[in-house]
C-alpha cells in the first residue's frame, strides 16, 4: 500500500474509532437519563453520517451500508421523536450496531477481510424503523391521506418548472437538475436534505426547492409528487454534481432542464401553488474561514522516535559533562555556564517530550461504562459506574497497558462483588451498587484504584480453593487477609465453579498482575466482608526516563528507582539476626527487614562480603518492604531505560529483578532494578 493510503487509512480509523467511542458516551448518557434530547439526536445523525461517507470513500462496504441505515434511522428520529416505549428498544439496537462498526474498524485495522452477510442487522434497523414509522403514523392519525401523483414528464419544462426557472436564472441560477426518488425511499424530505449535505461536502455554490427540506414534513409529498430541484450558476458546477446524484442511494432518475427558457405566460394560480408562495432556498456555500489550530494528532510511532531520541541526547549530554579532560577544562567559568546551560535546557527539553506523550486516563475510564451498562443488562443487576481524577494525565504507552487489567477488574466487581438484586435487598446498602474507578497523581507515580461495594472477598472461600489446589502451605487460620487476598492473583485462581460468559476459567487476575508489574507497577488486593473489595495498581508516570540511584557490586553498576528507596545506613555484622527460616533479617527502626545481598543474589564476585564494609539501602514498593546490601552508592542519576537484548528473554531476567539497562555518561552499562520482582525472586 502506498504511503499517502497508509495515511489515509490512519486518519480514517483514527476518526472513525473516535466517532464511536463519543456515540458509546452519548448513547449511555441519554440510557441512564431515560431520554434522547434533540441534541444527541442530531449529534448521532452527524457521527452516522461522517462515518458513512469516509466509508464509501474507503470503499468499506459493510461500514458504510449500516452506518447508511443507521443514519436513515436518525434522520427519522430527528424529524419524528420516538415514542418513550421505543426507545429501550433504540438503545439496544444502535449499541449492537455500534458492535459491528467497531469490529469492522477493528478488521480494517488487522488487514483482515470484512464481513460481507450484513442482512441480519440491516434487516433488524430497517424493521425497526418502519415499526416507529408506522407508530408515528397511527399516532398522527390523519383524516385523510393524499395518493402519490403519477411520475411527471420530465422531457420538457412544464409552466410551473419554466416559471421556477426564469426566477432562479434572474439570480444567476440557470442550469438546474430535476430529482426524482424510489417510491419506498419514505421520508423524501429528508432523503433530499441528506442528498444536499453530500452536494454541500463538494463544495460550490447552489440553490434547491422545495424548501425548509429539514423542518417541513408536508414537503416529502411535494418532492414525491412532483420531484426535487437543484439550481446552479454553471453547467461546469452541475456537472460535477452529477455523479453525486447518481451514486445517491435513493436516486430513481433524473432530467437537466438546462437554461431557463425565454419568459412564458403560466398559470400564475398553479404556479402560486407550486412555490408554495415561497423562493427557493439558497444552499450555505461550503466556504473554510481560517481557523487557529490548537491541537493536532500525531502517529504514536513519531512519539516514540522522539523519546528514544530525547534519551539519546540526555546520555550525550552526560558523556560531555562527564569526560575528565572537560571536567579538568571546567576549571575556566565559560566552560562550567555552558555545562551547566546544557543541562538545563536538556531538562526542559525532555519535560516537554514527556508532557507531549502524557494523556489523561479518562480515555480508558469512559470506556468501562459500556461494560457496566451491558452487565447490569444481562446479570439483572443494578450499578453505576463513577469516575474520580479522571483528568489524571500518564504517558500514552502505559495508559494503553493498563486498559485490559482495568477492564478484567470492572468485569469481576460487576460479576463477583456486586450483589444480585435479591442478595442486596437484604443488606442496609443502597439498592444500586458502584463500581469506582479513581486517578491519583501522587508526585512520582500513579495510583489507579478499582472498587466496588459489593459483598468483599469470602476469605472462606478463597482458603478452600487454595487448598484444593495445594497452594496452603501453613494452618488456613494462619493465613493473613492480606495473604488471602493475594491468591486471587495466582495464575488459574478462581472461586467460580461454574464458567460463565464472564468468570470461572482462572485467566484475568493474574494477566492483570502480569500487565501491572510489566510497566514496573505493583498491584494489591484489599477487601472488607459485606463492605467491598479494592484493587490498587502503583504504576510510574513513564517508562522512559528515570531519577536513580546508582550502586556498585565487585565490577557491576546497579541503578535503583529514587522512588522505591526509602533510607541508606551504614550497619554492622552483629546487626544481622536471623528467622526461623534462617533468612538474614535487619531491625532498622524497630521493625524487621529481610536482607537481600546482592552478590549472592547474581552470583556476582566482590570483596566486600563484610556487612561493615558495605551500605545497607532500606527499599518498599506498595507491598514489600527489605534492605539491600550492596558495595557502595556511586550517586543519584537521571538515567534512559533502555530494554534488554530480546534473546535474553529466555532466562527471565525480569522475573529475577533486572527490569532494563541503562547507558552511563562514561559509556559503562547500569542494570536497573525492579524492587518488587528482586523481592519476590529472593
Amino acid at each position: 500500500m502506498e504511503s499517502g493510503n497508509e495515511s489515509m487509512l490512519d486518519v480514517y480509523l483514527f476518526e472513525t474509532n473516535d466517532l464511536l467511542e463519543h456515540l458509546d458516551d452519548i448513547l449511555i448518557e441519554s440510557e441512564k437519563n431515560k431520554a434522547l434530547d434533540q441534541d444527541s439526536i442530531n449529534e448521532i445523525f452527524r457521527i452516522m453520517h461522517t462515518i458513512k461517507g469516509s466509508s464509501a470513500m474507503m470503499q468499506f462496504d459493510s461500514l458504510a451500508v449500516i452506518s447508511h441505515k443507521m443514519e436513515d434511522l436518525f434522520a427519522f428520529v430527528r424529524e419524528h421523536g420516538i415514542n418513550e416505549q421505543d426507545l429501550e428498544d433504540l438503545f439496544d439496537l444502535m449499541f449492537r450496531s455500534g458492535d459491528f462498526l467497531k469490529a469492522e474498524a477493528g478488521k480494517v485495522q488487522d488487514g483482515q477481510p470484512l464481513t460481507t452477510d450484513i442482512g441480519t442487522l440491516e434487516k433488524e434497523i430497517n424493521d425497526f424503523l418502519k415499526k416507529i414509522s408506522a407508530d408515528t403514523a397511527a399516532a398522527a392519525a390523519p383524516s385523510n391521506t393524499a395518493q402519490p401523483a403519477a411520475q411527471p414528464s420530465v422531457s420538457a419544462p412544464t409552466s410551473q418548472e419554466a416559471d421556477l426557472l426564469k426566477g432562479e436564472s434572474d439570480k444567476g441560477f440557470p442550469f438546474a437538475v430535476h430529482v426524482f426518488f424510489d417510491e419506498d425511499a419514505q421520508m423524501e424530505n429528508l432523503r433530499a436534505f441528506m442528498l444536499v449535505n453530500s452536494l454541500q461536502d463538494s463544495g460550490g455554490e447552489f440553490e434547491f426547492y422545495p424548501l425548509d427540506i429539514e423542518t417541513d414534513k408536508a414537503t416529502a409529498q411535494q418532492i414525491q409528487q412532483d420531484g426535487f430541484y437543484l439550481f446552479f450558476r454553471e453547467t461546469k458546477a452541475r456537472d460535477k454534481a452529477i455523479p453525486t446524484i447518481e451514486a445517491f442511494t435513493y436516486t430513481k432518475n433524473y432530467s437537466l432542464l438546462g437554461t431557463a427558457p425565454e419568459k412564458q405566460q403560466p398559470d400564475k394560480t398553479a404556479a402560486a401553488s407550486h412555490a408554495g408562495g415561497k423562493k427557493p432556498r439558497k444552499a450555505a456555500k461550503q466556504t473554510h474561514a481560517p481557523i487557529k489550530q490548537s491541537l493536532i494528532n500525531v502517529n504514536l510511532s513519531k512519539l516514540d522516535n522522539l523519546m528514544d531520541l530525547m534519551g539519546e541526547i540526555v546520555i550525550t549530554e552526560s558523556m560531555v559533562t562527564s569526560t575528565p579532560a572537560l571536567q579538568q577544562a571546567g576549571l575556566d567559568n565559560n566552560f562550567t555556564k555552558a555545562s551547566r546551560q546544557l543541562r538545563k535546557l536538556t531538562d526542559e527539553l525532555q519535560e516537554i517530550v514527556m508532557s507531549i506523550r502524557m494523556v489523561p486516563v479518562s480515555t480508558v475510564f469512559q470506556k468501562m461504562n459500556r461494560i457496566v451498562r451491558d452487565m447490569t443488562k444481562k446479570l439483572d443487576k443494578d450499578a453505576q459506574l463513577v469516575l474520580v481524577g479522571e483528568e489524571t494525565e500518564v504517558d500514552k504507552t502505559i495508559v494503553d497497558s493498563i486498559a485490559d487489567p482495568i477492564m478484567h477488574l470492572v468485569r469481576n466487581g460487576m460479576d463477583h462483588g456486586i450483589e444480585s438484586k435479591e442478595e442486596r435487598a437484604k443488606t442496609s446498602k443502597p439498592q444500586m451498587g458502584t463500581i469506582t474507578l479513581a486517578a491519583q497523581n501522587t508526585g512520582g507515580e500513579i495510583l489507579i484504584t478499582v472498587s466496588d461495594d459489593g459483598a468483599g472477598i469470602d476469605r472462606k472461600g478463597v482458603l478452600a480453593k487454595a487448598q484444593k489446589k495445594g497452594l496452603l502451605t501453613k494452618p488456613a487460620d494462619e493465613y493473613t487477609d492480606h495473604e488471602v487476598n493475594q491468591f486471587i492473583l495466582m495464575p488459574g485462581f478462581s472461586t467460580n465453579d461454574v464458567v460463565t460468559e464472564f468468570s470461572g476459567r482462572g485467566v484475568g487476575m493474574d494477566v492483570v498482575k502480569e500487565n501491572v508489574e510489566k510497566i514496573g507497577g505493583d498491584v494489591t488486593v484489599e477487601s472488607t466482608p459485606g463492605q467491598g473489595t479494592k484493587v490498587v495498581f502503583k504504576i510510574p508516570l513513564t517508562l522512559a526516563i528515570v531519577n536513580g540511584m546508582k550502586i556498585s557490586v565487585g565490577d557491576t553498576m546497579f541503578t535503583i528507582p529514587i522512588k522505591n528507596i526509602l533510607q541508606s545506613f551504614k550497619a554492622k555484622d552483629e546487626n544481622i539476626m536471623y528467622d526461623t527460616d534462617m533468612h538474614e533479617i535487619i531491625m532498622v527502626r524497630d521493625r524487621y527487614y529481610p536482607v537481600v545481598r546482592l552478590h549472592k543474589a547474581y552470583h556476582l564476585q566482590t570483596d566486600v562480603t563484610d556487612i561493615g564494609s558495605g551500605i545497607m539501602i532500606l527499599v518498599g514498593t506498595h507491598d514489600n518492604s527489605f534492605c539491600i546490601f550492596a558495595d557502595a552508592l556511586l550517586g543519584e542519576q537521571q538515567v534512559v531505560v533502555k530494554p534488554l537484548p530480546a534473546y535474553l528473554n529466555q532466562f527471565k531476567v525480569k522475573k529475577d529483578g533486572i527490569d532494563g539497562c541503562a547507558i552511563l555518561g562514561d559509556g559503562s552499562i547500569s542494570l536497573i532494578l525492579n524492587v518488587q520482582s528482586l523481592y519476590n525472586a529472593s
